[in-house]
């Protein structure tokens, strides 16, 4: 099965929560209410410097990707 890049997550349980979970390395899922971030990656020591990049750019693409899927709904 091939997934998107990122889905779209949501619980009854967190109603504050808008949830984007990227399912391509670094997998993620960031809470764009606060802007935590969940890894479902292990990183050691040698890849911090491309994880601060990788993460910066993953978390505007994430932010994009909701506001793009938001403003579909409303049309």
């Amino acid at each position: 099965m091939e997934l998107p890049k990122f889905i779209l997550g949501d619980n009854t349980d967190y109603p504050d929560g808008i949830y984007v979970i990227h399912t391509q390395f670094p997998r993620f899922i960031i809470n764009l209410e606060n802007d935590e971030v969940e890894w479902f990656e292990d990183f050691d020591a040698n890849d911090e410097e491309e994880l601060v990049n990788e993460t910066e750019n993953a978390i505007v693409s994430a932010t994009e990707f909701y506001d793009r899927e938001v403003a579909r709904y409303d049309d």
